[in-house]
Parts: structure tokens; sequence; C-alpha cells
């Protein structure tokens, strides 16, 4: 079984966050990044299928040359191979017509990728990259086996979870429980020896549309100040509630 992992490069969530030109564009400037939380648990999942079952495993970003540490890291933890598809991620539709083109030219059976990047937050990527492709697609993944050619998938839906079966070749989007975190690997120095001698294969992009672009961002406002009301003083805290939160 060939399994592509879809890497995103995203801003550690303790970063500092601000932009530039206006508020147009995020200021990288002092960022610390990491591989995107959702898909790391999709490469942990990878990782067991290679090693339970002989899959080998692949991992693939779109981005420019900025991206290729976190990329390492990934080899670092056990995948075989990297790909980095040489273009800014401008939109999730380009992101998707791009990492088609790589399974398309490299006949994976499986196809692992979070739910969403913790960075935008678009969520569609994966599904996207499943309707270009004409691949079975299953969302919100936390639980995935494959015996064969079927795979057998247990995702989250409202109020609970959801088994069900599937052909391959699929995609799949993972969040949280897909592994548990105990079972998230670091990489060790014989990990981080070995990916040194791996290849990381860079593709020019395809030629593709940009269907959408960023107008402005905007930062959440601060938070306001804590009131502290005294245990015994039950008006004065219905008082604030109803006229200051306006919750009641």
């Amino acid at each position: 079984m060939k399994i592509l992992v879809c890497i995103s490069h995203v801003p550690d969530t303790t970063s500092k966050i601000n932009f530039t030109d206006g508020d147009t564009k995020f200021d990288s400037n002092g960022v610390q990044f990491v591989i995107n939380p959702y898909d790391e648990f999709a490469l942990t999942r990878a990782m067991w299928f290679k090693e339970k079952q002989g899959a080998t495993v692949t991992v693939v970003n779109v981005g420019n040359a900025s991206t290729e540490p976190t990329l390492r890291k990934a080899l670092a933890i056990g995948a075989d191979d990297a790909i980095r598809v040489n273009a800014e991620a401008t939109d999730g539709f380009f992101v998707a017509q791009q990492l088609a083109e790589v399974v398309k030219n490299g006949g994976y059976d499986l196809v692992l990728a979070g739910k969403e990047s913790s960075d935008y937050n678009g969520g569609m990527v994966p599904g996207m990259l499943a309707s270009i492709l004409d691949f079975n697609f299953i969302n919100a993944c936390v639980g995935l086996e494959v015996e064969g050619t079927n795979a057998t998938i247990n995702r989250e839906i409202d109020g609970g979870k959801e088994s069900l079966t599937a052909s391959l070749p699929l995609v799949i989007g993972g969040q949280k429980g897909l592994v548990e975190e105990k079972d998230l690997r670091i990489p060790n120095m014989r990990g981080i020896m070995m990916a040194r001698k791996k290849p990381l294969t860079v593709v020019e992009a395809k030629e593709s549309e940009t269907t959408t672009s960023s107008a402005n961002f905007e930062k959440p406002a601060p938070k306001g100040a804590c009131k502290l009301v005294d245990a015994g003083n039950l008006d004065e805290l219905v008082s604030l509630l109803h006229n200051e939160a306006k919750v009641i």
C-alpha cells in the first residue's frame, strides 16, 4: 500500500501573530513553524501501517523552501521520502490541485491529511482533493483500519460516532482521535540522522487558477478586565450579568 500524507507548515500555537502591509499579509518574522497538528495524527497513523503492514509512506507539502525543515521532521519521524511542490499555498483549491497532480503521478492508494490546518482553518483541501481525483472521501476521521483494498473508518458526527466502510483509493481527513496523543512521535537522533539521507524531491507547480484571495486580517478583540464579586453579594453579581455581560 502506498500512502501519501499531506503536511501543512503552520505557526506554533504559542507564536505571537502579527500582520503587515495594512493587515493584508501574515508576518512570519520570528515565528516558529511546526507540522500541522491534525496532519501529525495522520502521519502517526501512516507510520503504524508502515510498521504493521509494510506500507510505504511519502509526505508532501505545497510551499517554498522554508517548509523543508518541517518535511525533514516528518522524514525523521519515519516517512520514506518527501515531495515539496515549489509554490506559495495561495488558497485551498490551488493546494488541492497541486496535491492531486502528485497523487496522479505517484499512484497512491491512500491519502491522509488533517481535516484542516491550524492556521487558516479552511477545512477545504481534503474534500476538494478527493473530488478532483474522484476518490472516496471521509472527513473527521477518528479511526482507520485497512485490510487489502477495503477500509473501515470511524468518524465523529453530531452527538456521536459513525462507522463506515470504503474501498481504496481513499482520501481521509483526520483529526484528534485517529491516534492517541501519547502515540505521537518525537524524532530521535537516529531518525534525524537517517532523514538527512532520505530523498526530498522538489517539483514545480502545475499551472492553476487562484480563485480566492485574502482582503485583510483582524486580530480578536483583547479580553476585558475581570471583575471579582464577593461570594455573598448576589445582587451585584446578578446586576453585572444582566447589565454588562447581558447574558440574563
